[in-house]
């Protein structure tokens, strides 16, 4: 209401509350190309689904209007406005990244530290086992008692500490004391419990800059997923496509396949007696199968999903995405439905590699948080990257190129990269990975009404549609 409220004023200062006036702001103001601001920010348009996101939806309208009239933006735009870090933020990642530096050398000279000490404390027990196998007898059998041994062994420098501390717990043993006192910790090992800290205090430094770290197999096995967010609505319904291809580098397709679930949560068990009526693209290619307690003739029939025993309620209280009523599957080896084409070309001149990279995505769908990950050879530091549309990262520990790309849409359908990296053997740069999201699917399936068995009001459902790679690569 108060974006709302500024927004429509006249350059003369004037208030201009016409129904007109109000109608045009929302549908021409709101509107970027073909599509919403606000279905970018809500999976469902009720209140409950507004209000939870009202923040970021008042925030992307604050860039789409200025004084009443609209901004010349794009939804990417919008987005990459809204999502743009401030110097203070960026300013306390150096801060935190000079802290984990600072921490890596410290722990560094620690671990050379302890290195040193035990190679010293190694040398020592050497010397003490030559010692102990020319004259063991005269310990036992001159002093008769430790504290002799103490005196004599101790009566030098500082070093003789160390040997009659080790004099102590070899001839423990020879003499045959208890079981419980030989596993006692000696006393000249003061440094054991420091290690240890001081190592874990290491691992914490290289988890801390990204190094993974396998530690005891039983506490990895006792960790927990964390939980999901509960869901709010009573019914919700999720719509997911998995997408695995495999593009060859010369162009074709070596395999296109796509398998989609159509999943029902529900939180009360009140709720469960109901049917879904859903509506289905016009795609020939696509086989579905439905549930076994799934009621077949009337999904065929009149697409509708409904248990076959109409007294029975559908499951509650389903962990994760809910119960799969719905999967489908298509395959095929038409070139025309990738979402998103990669071209390589490289070339090797002299000690460079010259490396022009190209995507091309057709109007079908509209790909969200795009990464491209090119493998590159062994290199001493990151390539040389001449030109972009998009952002690039270089992961020097498994020296991959990331190529990221917020929303590929109408503004951007192709794109281009281009990089050096030293003279190397091209077939090094495949397979090149692909990742994305999208808010709309090959089946185009969408729920068209939730209807209840009993009487009473239907319940509200919200419902969440999205596309997915699980394996995308270019061979």
């Amino acid at each position: 209401m108060v974006v709302l409220a500024a927004s429509i004023i006249s350059k003369s200062g004037k208030g201009e509350l016409l129904t007109i006036q109000i109608t045009s702001l929302f549908h021409d103001d709101f509107t970027s190309g073909q599509e919403l601001i606000v279905p970018e920010y809500s999976y469902s348009l009720d209140e409950d689904g507004i209000g939870r996101t009202a923040f970021e939806i008042l925030f992307a309208f604050d860039e789409v209007i200025s004084l009443g009239h609209k901004e010349n933006v794009t939804v990417a735009q919008v987005k990459q406005y809204c999502e743009m870090e401030s110097h203070e933020e960026r300013l306390h990642k150096l801060v935190l990244q000079s802290k984990i530096n600072e921490t890596k050398d410290v722990m560094k000279r620690k671990a050379s530290e302890i290195d040193k000490s035990k190679i010293e404390k190694n040398r020592e027990r050497r010397a003490f086992m030559a010692l102990q196998s020319m004259g063991s007898g005269r310990f036992d059998s001159g002093y008769g008692s430790d504290n002799s041994v103490h005196g004599g062994s101790g009566s030098g420098n500082g070093s003789g500490l160390g040997f009659s501390n080790d004099i102590d717990s070899f001839s423990s043993k020879s003499k045959g004391r208890s079981s419980a006192a030989a596993s006692a910790p000696p006393k000249g090992l003061g440094m054991q419990l420091g290690r240890t800290q001081k190592t874990n205090q290491f691992l914490e430094s290289l988890k801390a800059e990204g190094e993974v770290i396998v530690e005891d197999v039983r506490a990895v096995i006792g960790q927990s997923k964390p939980a999901a967010p509960p869901p709010t609505d009573p019914v919700t319904v999720t719509i997911e496509e998995k997408l695995n291809v495999t593009l060859k580098r010369d162009g074709g397709v070596g395999s296109f396949d796509v398998q989609g679930t159509l999943s029902l949560q529900i939180i009360n068990q009140d709720d469960g007696f109901i049917q879904v009526q859903i509506e289905t693209g016009s795609n020939p290619g696509l086989l579905y199968k439905t549930h076994p307690n799934i009621n077949k003739e009337m999904f065929s029939g009149e697409n509708i999903l409904a248990l076959k025993d109409p007294n029975r309620p559908f499951p509650a209280g389903q962990a994760g995405d809910g119960v799969s009523l719905l999967k489908w599957r298509m395959q095929s080896a038409d070139e025309s439905l990738v979402p998103l084409s990669i071209n390589c070309w490289p070339s090797v001149s002299g000690n460079e590699t010259y490396v022009n990279l190209e995507y091309e995505a057709p109007t079908m769908f509209d790909l969200h948080n795009v990464v491209i990950s090119i493998p590159l050879p062994a290199l001493r530091g990151a390539p040389n990257v001449q030109q972009i549309d998009g952002e690039w990262r270089y992961d020097s520990r498994r020296s991959i190129l990331e190529w990221s790309i917020l929303l590929i849409d109408d503004s951007n359908r192709s794109g281009a990269m281009e990089f050096v990296i030293p003279a190397a053997d091209t077939s090094q740069l495949f397979p090149i990975s692909v990742q994305f999201t999208a808010t709309s699917t090959f089946s185009d399936l969408k729920v068209v009404n939730i209807a209840p068995l009993k009487d009473g009001e239907p319940p509200k459902f919200a419902q969440r549609t999205l596309l997915s790679t699980e394996n995308y690569q270019v061979v």
